[in-house]
């Protein structure tokens, strides 16, 4: 950067305008005393209706507006699976299927007990309450918030007859959102998203209404964050600002916070971002050329996600023409007794999913249905870590898929718990050829091999940069969400989370991005 270009100077930083950054950024602008500015290095979404229309997000995959990050070889996932990370302002509610959930109580809660003050149910509730116009009746839900949840018209008859499958198989008809964890039943999805189709996204929701409308906040798009800048000769040393890449992929600007820098770039481009700046494990960071600011084992740590299996069926009738956003219903049960939550989960699609499948030799059809069963709590961990001390480097990211025997037996259970529920008499009219695995896999070896080589994820990478107790060394943040061994830094996305929640996890990311805002005005 040259020497005479100025440095602008706002109150708070952040970095990433995504689920949660642009939850941060209108919620601090609501005093007009204070300045924000939002860097986001993908484009706006601003009159884009290939990001805007909720029936298109599946086209966005490995598309433009994803980082479309490749995981390291797996010694017993699919090395071929990718990682999409969204690159466009709302972050990766702007990229996936918009499916809403409050997280379980007992999940919020567990928070709470792991030394998380201030994160128990009943301190986040009120904010998912805060955040949300609902349709769903209930006298907790809210009707006033910035992100309109609809639940599903049940508009799709393949659908309505697998929900009768279920109660058949035992797994009841039950509506989620309710304020009860649904630890055994099936329903149509709650989706954030406006009744026109327009995705009610973070960006959508917090930024699009005031675009224009405040002074006090700005927002840049196309700046790809470099590294944090710091002040090292202030006590405990105080990150004052960013470093970014100018449009022409040249030149070097940067922003200086006079009060914060938020980092909201979700838990694979935090931890990144972190570790370029000097804060993670001291050796990894030596290793790759990176001066060690402070040692910080946990960033970069502690990995989870929600692996997903699929199993698809040729449909003998045709199938819908057009849906929402073409997974709407989900499933939860439990695989063994005495649990409190789901330990296994559903999503129902109503299109051919052979991303991982076909390449395998697996048969395809233009009119399927299929059901993917993923592990709400996998105990398989993994890490993001930097490939070289150079920015523009994708990380490597190895997230250990089935590492750990439980998330085997918990997937091998949702491929049989599917068959079950697809061989009940409701069924019957639409299940035709079983495509992937196939009827002839049926012992555990047989579906652990399918497993391995076909499955994907979820795309909910979580707890990269957890929080937790002030004096545990493996969380780099306490619970405001201050990064530990610094001043001025905070991180606020999915990547805080000490672990992640049961269920698809965008609100609450969105409710992360209304707390760190709370923590924030209360100084």
């Amino acid at each position: 950067m040259s020497a005479a270009r100025p440095v602008a100077e706002f109150d708070y930083v952040v970095v990433g305008g995504g689920t949660a950054g642009a939850v941060v950024a209108a919620r601090l602008t609501e005093d007009p005393g204070v300045t924000v500015c939002v860097l986001e290095a993908g484009p706006s979404d601003v009159g884009d209706d290939n990001v805007l229309r909720l029936d298109r997000w599946m086209a966005l995959l490995e598309s433009g507006y994803d980082w479309d990050y490749p995981i390291e070889p797996q010694e017993n996932g699919n090395d071929f699976m990718r990682h999409a990370r969204a690159k466009v302002l709302g972050g990766c509610s702007s990229h996936n299927s918009c499916i809403a959930f409050w997280a379980p109580a007992e999940d919020l809660d567990e928070w709470g007990a792991l030394g998380c003050d201030g994160w128990s149910a009943a301190d986040c509730f009120p904010l998912y309450q805060r955040l949300e116009t609902n349709d769903a009746p209930g006298d907790h839900h809210g009707r006033s918030g910035p992100v309109n949840i609809m639940t599903v018209p049940p508009n799709d008859p393949c659908g309505s007859a697998l929900l009768e499958a279920c109660a058949a198989a035992g797994i009841p008809t039950t509506p989620f959102n309710t304020g009860r964890t649904v630890l055994r039943g099936a329903h149509w999805f709650q989706i954030n998203s406006r009744p026109d189709g327009t995705r009610s996204s973070a960006s959508v929701s917090y930024l699009h209404p005031i675009l224009g409308k405040r002074p006090n906040l700005e927002v840049r798009t196309g700046l790809q964050a470099k590294r944090l800048l710091f002040d090292d000769t202030a006590d405990r040393r105080r990150c004052t600002g960013v470093e970014y890449l100018e449009p022409d992929t040249v030149h070097s600007g940067a922003v200086s916070a006079r009060r914060e820098v938020v980092v909201s770039c979700g838990s694979i481009d935090s931890p990144k971002l972190l570790m370029l700046s000097g804060i993670g494990p001291a050796d990894h960071l030596r290793a790759s050329g990176v001066d060690v600011r402070v040692d910080s084992p946990g960033v970069g740590s502690h990995l989870q996600d929600h692996p997903e299996g699929v199993i698809m069926w040729e449909a003998k009738r045709p199938m819908v023409t057009s849906s929402t956003q073409w997974w709407e219903i989900g499933i939860f049960a439990d695989t063994e007794p005495g649990l409190d939550r789901p330990d296994l989960m559903f999503h129902y699609g109503s299109v051919p999913f052979d991303m991982n499948t076909y390449r395998r030799g697996y048969p395809t059809t233009d009119n399927a249905f299929c059901l993917t069963p993923n592990v709400t709590r996998a105990r398989s961990l993994g890490t993001v870590r930097l490939r070289s001390r150079d920015f523009r480097d994708k990380p490597k990211v190895d997230p250990r898929y089935f590492t750990h025997e439980h998330d085997i037996r918990v997937m091998t259970y949702g491929l049989r718990l599917a068959r079950e529920i697809a061989a009940q008499e409701p069924m019957a009219a639409w299940k035709g050829q079983e495509l992937a695995p196939g009827p002839e896999a049926r012992s555990d070896e047989e579906l652990l091999d399918y497993i391995r080589k076909t499955h994907n994820t979820v795309y909910h990478p979580a707890g990269t940069v957890r929080m937790g107790p002030a004096d545990d060394a493996d969380s780099p943040l306490d619970p405001r969400l201050r990064v530990k061994g610094v001043t001025g830094l905070r991180v606020a996305d999915a990547s805080v989370m000490p672990f992640l929640p049961a269920v698809n996890p965008c609100i609450t990311t969105m409710m992360i991005g209304e707390k760190c805002a709370d923590m924030i005005k209360a100084g």
